[in-house]
């Protein structure tokens, strides 16, 4: 088995689509999959077909942008194995989904105001089949030069970070939200990258408070040795699980490739992910 569970489609801010996606992943021998799209489930659909097709086992997934209001940070949450039709994911994501899509028109217009003619109409077919635009659509339109090239980053920094003219984020849900709604569809609740957002305090913090977090993502290309080493603490400690994936975005995100990092398939994460 090869599983890579964190991977991003044109649905969100990834650049592939759905049957690239799919392409890909059984081209490197992946097996079992997970599309963690932000705050959306409507790729799922398209997922499954296509996983069908490959014959990769295809494992729901969302990653729901969150924050931490005790310490004033964000925080990634990953939901696995959830049923969307009881509705409680869509109810809070479909919200972030306006506020995104709100702040990236305005950002837009301020980018405009900097004389960089931009086309909300273009930005959009850019986006498709995401309905929502993200930083990396606005890029798109505005450079060819690659994600991880230093003319790329310097014009992101510019423009969205610091004093950049369309710098600033959404309002963001409550981190206990996200994971309530997570496991009132049924799902299972992982605090994402903890190294990148430093979650580590607030995973103490939610396995006290008995709110149901399933496992944390331990295997992802942010994470340094010691970040392994302090998940493998925590885990050993409170009995959580462990995944792991590349955070795959293709041409909208570094040059780490699906399945260069995996997910670790134990027993008790191939029962619950797979087989429930």
């Amino acid at each position: 088995m090869k599983a890579d569970l964190h991977v991003h489609s044109g649905f969100s801010d990834g650049a592939d689509s759905i049957q690239v996606v799919m392409e890909k992943a059984a081209a490197t021998g992946i097996t079992h999959i997970s599309i963690v799209d932000h705050d959306t489930v409507k790729g799922q659909g398209e997922a499954l077909k296509w996983a069908e097709t490959y014959q990769i086992q295809l494992i729901p997934g969302i990653e729901i942008s969150a924050f931490d209001f005790k310490r004033n940070r964000k925080v990634h949450v990953l939901g696995y194995h959830y049923d969307a039709n009881k509705g409680h994911i869509l109810a809070l994501c479909n919200e972030v989904l306006k506020r995104r899509q709100a702040h990236s028109i305005w950002q837009i217009g301020q980018i405009q105001q900097q004389g960089i003619h931009l086309s909300i109409k273009a930005i959009s077919q850019i986006a498709s089949p995401s309905e929502t635009i993200y930083k990396q659509h606005i890029m798109a339109a505005i450079t060819s030069e690659p994600y991880d090239s230093e003319a790329y980053k310097k014009l992101y920094r510019s423009l969205f970070k610091g004093g950049g003219v369309a710098a600033g984020d959404i309002a963001y849900v409550d981190v206990y939200d996200a994971i309530r709604a997570i496991k009132a569809d049924g799902g299972f609740a992982v605090i994402a990258h903890p190294g990148q957002l430093d979650s580590y305090d607030l995973i103490e913090e939610l396995v006290d408070s008995q709110i149901g977090l399933d496992g944390i993502e331990r295997n992802h290309p942010d994470h340094s040795e010691a970040d392994h080493q302090r998940i493998d603490i925590l885990m050993a400690r409170y009995g959580l699980l462990m995944t792991g994936g590349s955070d795959y975005h293709g041409a909208f995100g570094s040059s780490v490739r699906m399945g260069d990092y995996e997910s670790p398939i134990n027993r008790l994460l191939t029962d619950y992910l797979v087989c429930k």
